[in-house]
């Protein structure tokens, strides 16, 4: 059961990854200075996700981020 939590929290983790990029990637093609700041301070990265990241798919980008962080922090939890 432990291997199977693990590896849910690692796919979810992965996938929260990606999204983040993806709008790490928009920050920087905005403002230089938007893309590290975002690279440094994960407010402002959510700031920026809310009001200027223009995207087809913007909600679905934004809840893989965060979602995929808390659900891959509560299945490593399961799996220990």
């Amino acid at each position: 059961m432990k291997a199977i939590f693990m590896l849910l929290g690692l796919v979810a983790s992965l996938g929260g990854l990606v999204c983040w990029v993806i709008l790490l990637i928009d920050a920087f093609k905005s403002a230089v200075w938007k893309g590290f700041v975002g690279l440094l301070c994960g407010l402002y990265l959510l700031y920026f996700a809310f009001t200027e990241f223009n995207h087809e798919k913007k909600w679905l980008i934004i809840g893989g981020c965060f979602g995929g962080v808390i659900l891959g922090s509560i299945f490593q939890v399961l799996a220990r």
